[in-house]
């Protein structure tokens, strides 16, 4: 909330000698293009670092008295008193402020965006499908990780969330609805993204793909930088920022909701003090997140965001549509489905829940272990003992559900036959009501 935005010049503390405006290098890509100018440095203007990255990574981070995973310094007080806010909001969260905020805001970039010149080409980079990429198993995996941490599957939150409805609440409705918001979202996320790219583009006379990044600097670096140069610039960033602030704001709040449910559940006696198992639930978040607020935390971030959920969520989700269709049985799912809601489910879904979706995730699974994506952020190397560390958070997921199939076997009386029929069949047997002749949707 400025005059300027603070990353828009190289006249600040934070700055080091390679320091160069966007202003600059604009000017140096076209001496080069007229062969004018300072050719020794435009030859070298690799070696440069933009003011708004030095900001990003300097001032606000603090990377520069980091140096890697190995030494992340020590936590850097304005990013932790933030993650401290952030949970404080949390304890009095309007969710319908929050949620419906970033529409509005996206809206409001798009149109900004649209008019912006050299904008068609983003777009065009966005639209003009790449089909030789679909031989890529990574784009597959990456494609895979993007739909379970936009829509939800497998972190419990669309469980928690949805088991405050009534039993008969149009739970077929809901899937359907949240299903096209979450796909309508990305593709309008797009097209405010890569319109601004294809402006930075035309303004460098650059491809767009060298204009994006793979990590968070696209929405850290990237982004701020094309919005330095508009017109009103402060007034952009604050409206940008705040919609990243209201989406992190809803995402934690559907994550430690689906932890408190879960725990709550399963121990009713804390549903008493839920105040107080609240407020614990946030201090271990907050005293665990304090890695990420060091000086090299992100490099933590991007550690964890590789492996934290990705490679296990998929295999997870995988157990999950295996134990529903071949474990619970697909015809006693739909019974049930039909008790709620008084229609059969088609032919379509039942093939899709029994067959496909658990073979295409069980293939996603392998094609993750085969060639695992890798963390990246900047130029830096991860080293080995990292890698470790992160497989280490991929396995310490997983293990969960033999352990718990162990500590469950034990704790079932009978022989081992009587303990394996016991654990396949469900605990609660569904009452389907008066038979109805199925309608299938």
């Amino acid at each position: 909330m400025q005059s300027e935005v603070p990353w828009k010049h190289c006249n600040h503390s934070w700055n080091t000698p390679n320091c160069t405006s966007f202003a600059d290098r604009i000017e140096l890509i076209e001496a080069a293009a007229n062969n004018t100018g300072n050719m020794s440095r435009t030859i070298n203007l690799n070696h440069y670092k933009l003011a708004n990255e030095e900001f990003f990574e300097n001032a606000v981070l603090g990377l520069d008295k980091a140096s890697g995973l190995e030494h992340v310094g020590p936590v850097k007080w304005e990013i932790a008193m933030c993650l401290l806010l952030l949970y404080y909001c949390l304890l009095c969260l309007a969710v319908w402020v929050t949620a419906t905020m970033p529409y509005v805001v996206l809206l409001i970039l798009l149109v900004r965006g649209c008019t912006l010149e050299g904008a068609s080409r983003g777009i065009y980079y966005y639209l003009n499908p790449q089909f030789d990429r679909m031989l890529d198993i990574g784009v597959w995996v990456d494609a895979a990780a993007q739909i379970f941490f936009s829509l939800g599957p497998g972190f419990g939150v669309l469980l928690a969330l949805a088991s405050y409805n009534k039993s008969d609440n149009n739970c077929y409705r809901d899937a359907i609805i949240t299903s096209a918001i979450n796909f309508g979202t990305s593709i309008l996320a797009g097209f405010v993204v890569f319109s601004v790219l294809g402006h930075m583009a035309f303004k460098q006379n650059m491809d767009v793909k060298d204009v994006a990044r793979n990590d968070v600097g696209l929405i850290f670096i990237v982004y701020p930088e094309a919005i330095s140069n508009l017109y009103l610039s402060p007034l952009w960033a604050v409206i940008f920022f705040f919609m990243l602030i209201t989406l992190g704001l809803d995402t934690t709040f559907g994550g430690l909701e689906a932890i408190a449910t879960g725990l709550l559940d399963e121990f009713p006696s804390l549903r008493k003090r839920r105040e107080l198992f609240t407020l614990g639930l946030m201090i271990y978040c907050f005293w665990g997140a304090l890695a990420t607020t060091t000086h090299g935390g992100i490099y933590v971030v991007q550690l964890m965001d590789t492996y934290g959920a990705p490679i296990s969520l998929i295999f997870v989700v995988f157990l999950e549509a295996t134990a529903i269709s071949w474990i619970y049985g697909v015809e006693r799912f739909s019974h049930d489905i039909q008790s709620m809601l008084g229609f059969y489910p088609g032919l379509f879904w039942r093939i899709c829940w029994k067959y496909i979706s658990p073979i295409f995730l069980l293939s996603l699974f392998i094609l993750s272990i085969i060639n695992p994506a890798k963390p990246e952020y900047g130029g830096y190397k991860y080293p080995d003992w990292a890698i470790s560390i992160g497989w280490c958070m991929v396995f310490s997921s997983l293990l969960c559900i033999p352990s718990y199939i162990i500590y469950k076997f034990i704790k079932t009386p009978g022989g081992v036959k009587e303990k394996l029929r016991s654990l396949i069949t469900p605990e609660e047997t569904p009452i389907y009501g008066q038979e109805v002749v199925p309608v299938y949707i």
